[in-house]
C-alpha cells in the first residue's frame, strides 16, 4: 500500500467513534462477520442520491480498509437513485491523502481508476444508478449515506440486507474558505468508521 495512504489510515484509526455511531456500525460488523465465518462473497453497495460524494468515499474507504486489514472476497461498489458525475474535489481529496488516480475519460460523467497499492486492481470510480449493470443485482448489503436516498429508496431491490450508514453532506461547504477542510473531513471520518468496521472482524 502507497505510504501516505497507509499514513492518513494511521491517522484515522486514531480518530474516536462515538459509542453512538458503533451501535449503527456494529450491524454492518454482524453482517459482515457472518459472511467471513460462512466464507462467502461480502458485496457492499454504498448508496447516496447522487452518486458524487459520500457513496465514492464509503465504497473507496471500505474496499482499501479491508485490504488492509487482509479481508478477503470483499467487493465494494456504490450507486444512486440518479447519475450525476464523480465530484472532482473527491478526487482531489483522496489524492491528497495518498491513493493514486488516473482519469480514464473525458465526459460529463468522468470514470476514474483509484488505486491504494500498486499491485492490486484498481477501484473504478463513477457515478451511477444502484441497480446499474456495473453493480451486482442481487446478494449484497445496501449501505444508505444520505437520509434522501436511505426515505427515497423503501426497497433495494437485490439487497439481502440494508444498513443507514449516514454522513453529513460535504456539498454544504462548496465554494466556501471551508470547502478543502471539510471534504478532508468527512473523508477521514468515513475512515475511521470503516477502519472500527473491519478491525472487529475476525478472519
Amino acid at each position: 500500500m502507497y505510504s501516505n495512504l497507509k499514513q492518513t489510515i494511521a491517522s484515522s484509526a486514531n480518530l474516536s467513534v462515538s459509542e453512538e455511531r458503533k451501535e449503527v456500525l456494529n450491524h454492518l460488523v454482524t453482517y459482515i462477520q457472518r459472511k467471513v465465518a460462512n466464507q462467502e462473497e461480502i458485496r457492499l453497495n454504498f448508496i447516496c442520491t447522487h452518486n458524487s460524494r459520500r457513496s465514492h468515499l464509503g465504497q473507496i474507504w471500505a474496499q482499501t480498509i479491508a485490504f488492509h486489514f487482509g479481508i478477503k472476497n470483499m467487493s465494494c461498489y456504490s450507486g444512486g437513485t440518479e447519475t450525476t458525475a464523480m465530484f472532482p474535489k473527491v478526487v482531489e481529496t483522496l489524492k491528497n491523502q495518498g491513493f493514486e488516480i488516473e482519469k480514464l475519460s473525458e465526459s460529463n460523467n468522468p470514470v476514474y481508476a483509484i488505486k491504494f497499492d500498486e499491485r492490486e486492481l484498481p477501484i473504478i470510480g463513477f457515478s451511477k444508478k444502484y441497480e446499474a449493470n456495473f453493480n451486482p443485482k442481487s446478494g449484497f448489503a445496501a449501505i444508505m449515506t444520505c437520509s434522501s436516498a436511505d426515505e427515497g429508496c423503501p426497497m433495494v431491490f437485490g439487497a439481502e440486507a440494508r444498513f443507514p450508514i449516514k454522513y453529513d453532506d460535504p456539498k454544504a461547504f462548496d465554494g466556501t474558505d471551508l470547502m478543502d477542510s471539510k471534504y478532508e473531513e468527512r473523508s477521514l471520518e468515513i475512515a475511521s468508521e470503516m477502519y472500527y468496521v473491519f478491525s472487529k472482524i475476525s478472519k
